[in-house]
């Protein structure tokens, strides 16, 4: 079994923030280079990736759906978590408001260490959620920075500070990120870094790095992506 196949045995609570894929709805930046069916087509592989990383975490798991109206869906997707919506009800908030009540809601439920991902990073192998685990013991902050200044793991064991004022999908997220943790005083430890997915270029750079990857779902993945002829050659690896 390789590495990127192993489960995690922890006490640590892996948190993902999701959207169910639907047309014309997430990845929208691919459709500029290919379409919305293809866009969708994708969103629903990534999702799978994600999932595929909660089925081997042999711990706490919670799916955080982005509508109330989508919880009924994500019970359906057979594992083993808790459901719960990013927000109250009725209530609208950029993405550091739905971490702050995400995070708050957790706290009140028991749990003390997350590691919060979203779905478009099937990079993310177990060394990354070991090595935020890890961190988590000597900083009370671990993160992973993306290429494009954003960040792929966000890791805590205390309560996020105000998240709201970021600068969310830019390329100083990062950089905010840090100094927000810092101003309050958070230890901030960075492990290895990672990419997510936004455009075409970075489905042919991920095809590359998934090559020697035995996890299904991220062969699946590569499999959708040579379906749909997003570019002009893409790698068929046995």
């Amino acid at each position: 079994m390789s590495l990127s196949n192993t489960a995690i045995t922890t006490n640590t609570t892996l948190v993902i923030f999701c959207k169910r894929p639907k047309l014309n709805q997430g990845k929208q930046r691919l459709v500029n280079d290919s379409s919305a069916e293809s866009a969708l087509c994708i969103a629903k592989a990534l999702l799978e990736c994600a999932l595929e990383d909660a089925r081997n975490w042999l711990g706490p798991v919670v799916l955080a759906c982005s509508e109330h109206t989508d919880l009924a869906w994500a019970k359906s997707l057979n594992i083993n978590a808790k459901i719960l919506a990013q927000l109250p009800a009725n209530q609208n908030g950029n993405l550091g408001v739905r971490l702050n009540y995400v995070d708050k809601t957790l706290r009140a439920l028991g749990h003390k260490e997350l590691i919060f991902i979203g779905t478009d990073a099937p990079m993310l192998t177990t060394a990354h959620y070991q090595a935020s685990i890890k961190a988590l013991q000597s900083s009370k902050i671990a993160l992973s920075h993306a290429d494009d200044g954003g960040v792929v793991i966000m890791a805590n064991s205390v309560p996020w500070p105000a998240l709201e004022r970021l600068p969310w999908s830019t390329d100083t997220l990062s950089f905010g990120l840090l100094k927000v943790c810092t101003e309050h005083l958070l230890s901030v430890t960075y492990i290895q870094p990672g990419y997510d997915i936004d455009f075409i270029t970075d489905l042919r750079r991920l095809v590359a790095d998934l090559k020697s990857d035995n996890r299904p779902a991220r062969q699946a993945l590569i499999q959708t992506i040579n379906d749909l002829s997003l570019f002009t050659k893409v790698p068929t690896y046995a």
